[in-house]
């Protein structure tokens, strides 16, 4: 506070007297610009006499102190022409920038004072313009002149940062002087007039790391060998003063946060010598055993490390990968482990950095080592075959019981538990094979065919006797073995064509064989005929050794007409031990040829025709005999038209119209509908209609007075004889039954809608409501009105 008190009076000191100095200086400058009214004259070049007049007032700029708080306004300047007398005649006028308002005038005196405390931040000078007139006619004494106000500065405005704080980075362990970051500070204080403006940056806090330049503001360190690791932000504050930094000046500060980044100075250490781990021996390869982890204070790509092994007997059991996110290393089984075989192993881990700054490479190696130690776990295993996969062999068409092979397992604990062995049959569907429980031993149950299968391919299961959920599976291959038990056949059902005009020793066909047994015991074939043929006229054969042979014409000279098909057997013999043969029979067919060879016809009896007639004139015959055909077959269809019309144009059966018009039949539910065969039954003729539903009692013979109604007889007369029969008829009903006529079906819920016997039945209903629904409905009331009005009128 007491500073804060000597600031203030120097500052009021300052004002006081540079506003005494301008005063003076004002004044005085008023007086001697002061103009003489009195002209003077001089002569030209010429001895013209010029007359040259005088300015009615001339003065320099005026001057007024910033941030006056006086009772009284500042006296800025007095305006006085020569003109004036003193008697009050002439009057100054003030006009321009702030006249009236900042600036006013005694229009008697000419005094002029400033109203209002000015700040030269806001305006550093004003334009103003003065006038003498005369007081009664306000007539211009003089022309108007300008002059120019300035706002004298004074210290009032401390400087000010760009910003409130800063934040910066430097580099760990930098040397001394390091840059950091440039602050700078501004001062709205007149830079041209005096130290107002002239700025001095020092440090508050943030000593002894950093220090800054005074004139230039830049921050730099000033410790060696800052540990980020120890400290990683620093807060500092920036004194910016004017006045030059001296006593009295005015100051701004600013915080500077001051951040070391991270270099590589730290390497990698294990917390610990040695790692314990442990794994069963029935972990799989690729399973995680355990991790380890070096520290390293580093962040960023300066603390990543990466893990390897080294050393150990452990090699080639493990390995070790880096997980980046944890920054740890993760020890994994490489390959399946035996307890039996080895308990323990060792491995020596090195954990070294991935990015090394050669600058700090005097710190040291950047890597550290472990060691680690594994137990293996004993496991229940399940059983081992001693391979991984067994492949035997056993001849085709071996006998049922012959030997296989033998698979093996054994159980790898210390138990060593006994085996047992089983065949998937899943496998062996068939089951073509059979497994010794015991030994391992495996037969075959039936004999097998290579040509049927060639491989067979089963699963062998071994089990532990006391512990039947360990299992082992293997895959075992059995081959069979080929023997010749396959006469070669041909290739194909071959057909040989030879021409007639065949020449002696001409090829017309070339053969080849096959054989479903291996190659071994197949080719090379051999062709022959059988010694009983072997010196027929006809045919020859030539084995070419290739597996094919050539059929070959032995003579000239074919006839279709004396031969046309010849049968010829050719003997096929294999490669095998001991060699098979077959006997295969090639049909040849005598064709004729035209001059090159080509076919033209097989058949003998196109060759006796063509002797006689072409081809044109059988195809005339053929169409010929089809024509006439046709033409007898319309003549005697028309004919029986003629001779046996039909019964509906001949006649009219009146009866059948009868009863189409006249059926109401029962509908959908008819099932008894009338059918007018009935009516045409011949039996019905002799008189005599048998039963077909019951078996009657005795034969009804026809009475001798009735006799028997032809087809033309009319439908009225053939009805009344139909009633006679069936009223004389002692047994039942006939079975063209007159009911018929009135059936109009049954299950039918609605009574009859006819109204033909309304009038005369005995009804209960009362039609009188009918003359209330009014005259629409009068005709209808008419109809069926009471019933005493039809008995009256009856």
């Amino acid at each position: 506070p007491k500073m804060k008190e000597d600031h203030c009076l120097h500052a009021a000191l300052l004002c006081l007297g540079v506003l005494c100095y301008s005063h003076g200086l004002a004044t005085e400058r008023l007086n001697h610009s002061r103009p003489s009214l009195h002209g003077h004259h001089e002569k030209g070049k010429e001895g013209q006499v010029l007359h040259r007049s005088k300015r009615g007032w001339v003065w320099n700029q005026f001057f007024v102190i910033e941030e006056y708080t006086g009772p009284d306004p500042v006296l800025v300047g007095r305006l006085h022409s020569d003109i004036d007398s003193g008697d009050g005649n002439i009057k100054y006028i003030l006009s321009g920038e702030g006249a009236g308002i900042i600036f006013v005038i005694d229009d008697k005196s000419g005094n002029i004072h400033a109203t209002k405390t000015l700040d030269r931040e806001e305006r550093a000078q004003y334009t103003l313009t003065a006038q003498a007139v005369d007081r009664n006619t306000n007539r211009p004494l003089e022309p108007p002149s300008e002059f120019i106000v300035k706002v004298q500065d004074i210290n009032d405005n401390p400087p000010e940062f760009l910003h409130e704080n800063y934040h910066a980075n430097v580099p760990e362990r930098s040397n001394v002087g390091t840059s950091v970051i440039q602050v700078t500070a501004s001062d709205a204080d007149d830079p041209t007039y005096g130290n107002s403006a002239k700025l001095v940056y020092s440090i508050l806090e943030g000593q002894p790391y950093f220090s800054v330049e005074a004139q230039t503001g830049i921050i730099r360190t000033a410790l060696p060998n800052m540990d980020r690791e120890a400290k990683e932000e620093y807060h500092v504050v920036i004194q910016a003063k004017d006045m030059g930094g001296h006593m009295g000046g005015l100051s701004g500060t600013t915080k500077v946060t001051i951040t070391l980044t991270d270099v590589n100075d730290n390497p990698p250490k294990f917390p610990q010598s040695v790692y314990q781990m442990s794994v069963s021996e029935a972990a799989v390869p690729g399973e995680e055993v355990g991790r380890v982890k070096a520290k390293d204070p580093d962040i960023g790509e300066n603390g990543l490390v990466a893990y390897s092994i080294i050393d150990g007997d452990g090699m080639d059991m493990f390995e070790i990968t880096t997980d980046y996110e944890t920054q740890e290393g993760v020890v994994k089984l490489k390959k399946t482990l035996d307890y039996e075989t080895k308990k323990s192993y060792s491995l020596k881990v090195e954990a070294a950095n991935v990015h090394i700054d050669p600058k700090f490479i005097s710190n040291g190696p950047f890597k550290d080592t472990v060691t680690v130690k594994i137990a293996v776990e004993d496991a229940d295993e399940p059983p081992v075959f001693l391979k991984p996969s067994y492949v035997f062999e056993v001849q085709e068409n071996a006998a049922s019981g012959t030997v296989v092979g033998k698979v093996h397992a054994k159980d790898p604990d210390a138990a060593n538990s006994a085996i047992r062995y089983s065949i998937d049959r899943h496998t062996d569907l068939e089951r073509y094979f059979v497994i010794n429980a015991e030994d391992g031993n495996i037969k075959t149950i039936k004999a097998l065919d290579r040509e049927e299968m060639a491989w067979h391919n089963i699963s062998v299961f071994a089990v532990e006797v006391h512990k039947q959920h360990q299992e082992a599976k293997v895959p075992v291959a059995i081959k069979v073995v080929d023997v010749n038990d396959n006469a070669p056949k041909f290739a194909a059902a071959y057909e040989a064509f030879v021409c007639e005009n065949a020449r002696s020793n001409q090829q017309f066909i070339t053969i080849s064989a096959d054989d479903k047994d291996d190659s071994a015991n197949g080719p090379r074939f051999i062709f022959s005929l059988p010694p009983e043929i072997i010196h027929n006229p006809n045919f020859t054969l030539r084995d070419n050794r290739d597996n094919t042979a050539s059929v070959l014409v032995r003579r000239e000279g074919f006839s279709r007409q004396k031969q046309d098909l010849y049968l010829l057997p050719i003997v096929i013999s294999d490669g095998g031990v001991p060699p098979l043969s077959s006997t295969n029979t090639l049909t040849i067919r005598v064709c004729g040829c035209d001059g090159s060879g080509s076919l033209l016809s097989c058949n003998a009896e196109a060759y006796v025709l063509n002797a006689g007639l072409s081809t044109g004139a059988l195809i005339a015959i053929l169409a010929c005999i089809v024509i006439l055909l046709v033409i007898v077959v319309l003549f005697v269809t028309l004919k029986r038209q003629k001779k046996e019309p039909l019964i509906v144009f001949e006649e009219e059966d009146v009866r059948e119209n009868i009863i189409t018009y006249d059926d109401e039949g029962g509908g959908e539910e008819d099932t008894e509908a009338f059918d007018i065969a009935t009516l045409q039954n011949p039996d019905g003729i002799n008189g005599f209609i048998p039963r077909k539903d019951i078996k009657p009692e005795f034969q009804y013979l026809p009475r001798p007075g009735l006799r028997p109604a032809p087809n033309s007889v009319d439908v009225d007369d053939f009805i009344n004889t139909r009633i006679q029969e069936a009223d004389n008829d002692p047994t039942a009903p006939p079975y063209d039954s007159i009911q018929i006529y009135g059936y109009e079906g049954r299950g039918s819920v609605a009574g009859s809608l006819s109204s033909l016997e309304s009038a005369t039945t005995d009804s209960d209903l009362d039609y009188d409501y009918l003359q209330n629904w009014g005259p629409r409905f009068k005709k209808l009331a008419d109809l069926y009105g009471s019933k005493d009005t039809f008995d009256d009128d009856s």
